[in-house]
């Protein structure tokens, strides 16, 4: 028991709360692994169990909204949490309990990964839930980081070039958004591109060269959890972006050679991995 006044060591405690990718490269399997490659100690709340491979997705099975908050009650409530990562949630009622239950437990540095379609191209999200986790959940996160298919569905129209991306980020913060990180893989050309846009038009460019690779799955639910993690850390946000995606290029270029499976494979987490963190 610890008498004194100074507070009991602890880990950096991020908390995802998504879906689980039975195959192992997304969702919280990948949620787990970039934790604790970067020096985390990770939980996790499960929003729906999906039967899937590098190939696809099979099946979704949708966990029942009152699991979800009994999951994520009994982690915060014994444990804690310093950052959460919010990725795969396919129903509004989904939507609300997650909300409610960032307000009720006042949950810190929320990165929300606004998944919608796997690499495979396969929907993971019902039309109505869109909106509504516009309403809830935009104003409740620390960052948006929706690809360049998830930001044209929240839009309605599509972004196609790298000279668009401002004027869609903005967009993105006019739906309620306090920070929106708007990634560019989609777009043609030899270099990627990121944009992270913050309150009062402050805007950074985050451009890298493209990695050739196969093995792309995952890598959204990676970055968002890497963000998390970093801010879990104590670095301010466009820090721990920067972090996060020096990270995420390390792990794609690590993996990009190996073959997983038959379709997109994944990346490699543990390619850098760091002591878990005691604060």
């Amino acid at each position: 028991m610890n008498h004194s006044n100074t507070p009991a060591p602890r880990y950096a405690r991020v908390l995802s709360i998504a879906g689980s990718d039975s195959g192992g490269g997304a969702g919280i399997q990948a949620d787990l692994k970039t934790f604790s490659a970067l020096g985390c100690y990770g939980m996790t709340a499960i929003t729906a169990i999906t039967a899937q491979n590098t190939q696809g997705v099979r099946a979704i099975h949708g966990v029942p909204p009152d699991i979800l908050r009994a999951q994520i009650d009994a982690v915060v409530e014994d444990i804690g949490v310093d950052a959460v990562k919010i990725g795969m949630l396919h129903a509004p009622e989904v939507v609300q309990v997650v909300a409610d239950a960032i307000r009720r437990h006042q949950l810190p540095n929320v990165v929300l990964d606004p998944v919608m379609v796997a690499t495979s191209g396969d929907r993971l999200i019902a039309e109505e839930t869109v909106g509504q986790l516009v309403r809830e959940l935009f104003p409740l996160a620390a960052l948006v980081t929706p690809n360049l298919d998830e930001g044209g569905w929240l839009l309605g129209r599509q972004i196609t070039r790298e000279d668009e991306l401002d004027a869609a980020a903005d967009e993105l913060l006019a739906l309620g958004a306090r920070a929106v990180l708007l990634k560019g893989g989609h777009l043609r050309g030899e270099r990627v591109v990121d944009l992270l846009a913050l309150p009062g038009g402050e805007h950074h460019r985050l451009a890298s060269a493209r990695i050739a690779t196969h093995n792309g799955h995952g890598t959204g639910c990676t970055l968002s959890s890497a963000i998390a993690a970093q801010l879990a850390l104590g670095l301010d946000l466009v820090a721990a972006v920067q972090a996060a995606r020096g990270y995420i290029l390390g792990a794609i270029a690590a993996g990009a050679a190996v073959h997983t499976g038959r379709g997109h494979g994944p990346l490699n987490h543990g390619y850098a991995p760091v002591e878990q963190v005691i604060l």
